[in-house]
């Protein structure tokens, strides 16, 4: 008797609050076996079964490497890698300090590039597999203060395309999800007023929640999604139409 085959993996970044946990909740309802990474500790309960943490600092790129190989010996390959991690600063460029773009940039688009560099090679030898990078609505249409944070996640989409085409042959698929503000700690940081006038604008007079943007990583990961590579889809309850 063939024993049952377990559970796909899926390796997600920035679990420890909004999007990100959103993200592993969703995953392992859905049944997969989910490894999640941030600096903070998070206690597996708060997520559900199937789900384990790693504690790991994405900004230290050096580290990225032997981070990917403990993460397969200790968990086996990864089916799925959702890139979710991020850093929001806000701040005009005149006035950042260069400290300041540049952790940005390294966590919000560099530290991607490394770990799906790493992750992707077990997915090719399987020839088969899923990456989900998050983006956001700014790269497209801008918003004051985020330019830094805009110019990464511009580069996110741009690197999902061109990857999309290089990996697509061997059965790897990537997209992109682009979710509009939401109500997390990210956001927190953006001045009150500006956040109401986001609300308004929208068709649906709201913000798309963090469960919302999570269904559509959900989709992109699962099999209805085969056909689907090199896009970005975007979830913002309307607010860029």
């Amino acid at each position: 008797m063939t024993a049952p085959a377990a559970p796909d993996l899926v390796v997600v970044t920035g679990t420890s609050s909004g999007l990100g946990a959103a993200t592993a909740r969703r995953l392992v309802a859905d049944g997969y076996r989910v490894v999640g990474l941030s600096r903070r500790d998070v206690d597996p309960a708060t997520i559900g079964e199937g789900y384990a943490h790693h504690r790991a600092d994405l900004a230290d790129l050096d580290g990225i490497p032997a981070l990917a190989k403990e993460l397969i010996t200790a968990h086996g390959r990864p089916y799925g890698l959702v890139n979710n991690a991020a850093s929001g600063l806000d701040g005009l460029l005149p006035t950042m300090h260069n400290s300041e773009i540049r952790s940005v940039v390294e966590l919000d688009l560099l530290a991607p590039v490394l770990l799906t560099k790493y992750l992707c090679r077990p997915m090719l030898a399987a020839r088969r597999g899923r990456i989900v990078n998050i983006s956001s609505i700014v790269a497209r249409t801008g918003f004051r203060g985020l330019s830094v944070y805009a110019a990464a996640k511009a580069g996110v989409e741009g690197f999902t395309r061109s990857l999309a085409r290089d990996l697509g042959a061997r059965g790897v698929t990537v997209n992109a999800v682009a979710p509009g503000f939401l109500d997390t700690a990210m956001t927190e940081v953006l001045e009150s007023g500006n956040l109401d006038r986001i609300k308004r604008r929208s068709p649906l007079g709201r913000f798309a929640t963090p469960e919302e943007v999570a269904a559509a990583v959900a989709h992109l990961l699962g099999p209805d999604s085969a056909g689907t590579t090199g896009t970005t889809v975007t979830v913002d309850a309307g607010s860029s139409a």
